[in-house]
C-alpha cells in the first residue's frame, strides 16, 4: 500500500507529475482506437525491449485487470497475428527509429483480415514511443532495482492502496476525481481477483504436465540435469498465482520480442553518408507532429503537447548556475545531444556547445539511459553530478523520456505522413 516507484520519483516536480499522469491515464484508460487489454499488452511488448521487468509486470496485471487472455502471457506466439505484426516497429523504434519507412506503415494497413486503421496505429505508436521512454525512465531513477519499491533516493512510503503509477495521483482538482475512480476500480479488481486466479490455476494445470514433458525432453538432449525443474519455475508459462495468493508476471521477457539481439547502433558514423539526418526544419512536432497525431487520437496530441513543455519550464537554475549558464541554455543542450543520438538535428543549434555544457561522465550516462537503458547500473548513477541534488537527477531523467519519445514519434509520424501524400 505504499505510491508507486515511478510516481515518487516523478513527485519531485509535481507539476510534471501531473501531466504525466494525465496523458498515461488518457492513453491506459479512457476511450480511443484500442481495446483496453491490447493497450496494456502493447506496453509489455515496449518494456520487454529493454528488458524492463519493472513495467512488464506492471502491465501484465493490468492486463488481466483489463480482462485479457491469459494465454497471451504466454508470448508472442499466442497472441493475434494483428499484434504480432507489430513487433517490428516496435524493435525499430525502441533502437533505431530513424530505420522506420512509409513501408512499415503500409505493410500494418494494408487491406487483410487483421489490417490496422490509422486511428488504431497512433495509438500503438504513441505507446510504444511513451513505454520505451519510460523504461529509460525507470532504469535512470532506479526504479527497476531489486532493493524496495522506491528507486533511489528515499521517500516516505504513501498509502495509496493496490495502484499502478497509470493510477496513482497527484494534488489537483482532476487526480481527486481520478483518485475516486480508481478506488472504485481496486475494488472491482479485487472481487474479479478470486475468479482471476481460478482460470491462471487452471490454464497453469493444463499446460503444465505438457510443458514439463518438452522441458524434460530439452534438458536430456542438452545434458542439464537439473534444468526441467528450474524451467517450469522460471516463469516460461502465463502469470501463476504465487505461495501468498499473488498474480506474478514471466520471468522470461524473450517470449515478449522477437530478434532480441536488435539492439542501438550509433547514427553518427563516420565513414557513413549522412543524407539520413532528420532535419527539424523539414519536420517537426509544431508544425506537422501533433497536428496528425490530433487529429487521429483525439485529444492526445494536446496533453503531449502540454507534457513536453512542462518538462521544458521545470526549474532548473541550481543545475545551470553550477553550469555557469541560462537554465534554458543547460536544457536545450540536453536535449539537442539526446535528439542527434537519433539522428534529429536543428540547422540553428551550435552542437559545439554540448561539449562545452555536458562533461563526459554525463554524456556517458545519458547515452546509456536514453539507447540502452537495461546496462545502466547504480554506480553510473551516483557518479554523475555528485554534488548535485536527488530532484536534479531526476529532472535529468525526465529530460531524457521526454526528449526520447518524442524522437520516436517524430520518425513513426513522418513515415506516417509519407504513406497518407
Amino acid at each position: 500500500g505504499r505510491l508507486e516507484a515511478v510516481t515518487q520519483q516523478m513527485g519531485y516536480h509535481p507539476q510534471y507529475l501531473d501531466s504525466f499522469l494525465k496523458t498515461q491515464h488518457y492513453l491506459m484508460h479512457m476511450d480511443g482506437p484500442l481495446p483496453f487489454d491490447c493497450r496494456h499488452y502493447i506496453a509489455i511488448m515496449a518494456a520487454a525491449r529493454h528488458q524492463c521487468r519493472y513495467l512488464v509486470n506492471l502491465h501484465v496485471l493490468q492486463f488481466l485487470r483489463a480482462g485479457g487472455d491469459p494465454q497471451w502471457l504466454r508470448g508472442l506466439e499466442f497472441i493475434p497475428p494483428k499484434l504480432r505484426n507489430l513487433n517490428e516497429i516496435n524493435k525499430i523504434l525502441a533502437h533505431r527509429p530513424w530505420l522506420i519507412t512509409k513501408e512499415h506503415i503500409e505493410k500494418l494497413l494494408k487491406i487483410s483480415e487483421w489490417s490496422w486503421s490509422l486511428a488504431e496505429l497512433v495509438h500503438a505508436v504513441v505507446l510504444l514511443a511513451h513505454c520505451h521512454a519510460l523504461a529509460s525512465f525507470v532504469f535512470g531513477c532506479g526504479c527497476e532495482q531489486d532493493e524496495g519499491l522506491g528507486g533511489r533516493g528515499s521517500l516516505k512510503p504513501l498509502s495509496l492502496g493496490n495502484q499502478c503509477f497509470c493510477e496513482a495521483t497527484a494534488s489537483n482538482s482532476y487526480s481527486q476525481e481520478l483518485l475516486r475512480i480508481n478506488r472504485k476500480r481496486s475494488l472491482d479488481s479485487c472481487m474479479e481477483l478470486d475468479s482471476l486466479r481460478e482460470r491462471m490455476q487452471r490454464i497453469h494445470v493444463e499446460t503444465e504436465g505438457r510443458d514439463e514433458m518438452r522441458l524434460l525432453q530439452q534438458d536430456r538432449d542438452e545434458g542439464e540435469g537439473q534444468g526441467a525443474e528450474v524451467g517450469v519455475q522460471g516463469g516460461r508459462l502465463s502469470p501463476l498465482a504465487d505461495t501468498d495468493g499473488e498474480v506474478t508476471g514471466a520471468t522470461n521477457l524473450a517470449c515478449y520480442m522477437q530478434d532480441p539481439d536488435f539492439g542501438y547502433q550509433d547514427f553518427a558514423r563516420r565513414d557513413e553518408d549522412q543524407t539520413q539526418v532528420f532535419r527539424v526544419q523539414d519536420y517537426s512536432w509544431e508544425d506537422h507532429g501533433f497536428s496528425l497525431v490530433n487529429r487521429l487520437y483525439s485529444d492526445i496530441g494536446h496533453l503531449l503537447d502540454e507534457k513536453f513543455r512542462m518538462v521544458d519550464g521545470l526549474q532548473s537554475s541550481a543545475m545551470a548556475k553550477r553550469q555557469g549558464c541560462e537554465p534554458s541554455v543547460f536544457k536545450r543542450g540536453i536535449w539537442n545531444y539526446i535528439h542527434c543520438m537519433f539522428g534529429i538535428r536543428y540547422d540553428d543549434y551550435d552542437y559545439a556547445e554540448v561539449n562545452q555544457l555536458l562533461e563526459r561522465i554525463l554524456k556517458v550516462y545519458i547515452k546509456t539511459v536514453t539507447c540502452y537503458p537495461e546496462k545502466t547500473n547504480s554506480e553510473m548513477f551516483d557518479r554523475f553530478w555528485k554534488q548535485f541534488k536527488h530532484s536534479e537527477k531526476v529532472h535529468v531523467n525526465l529530460l531524457i523520456l521526454e526528449a526520447r519519445m518524442q524522437a520516436e514519434l517524430l520518425y513513426a509520424l513522418q513515415a506516417i505522413t509519407q504513406y497518407m501524400i
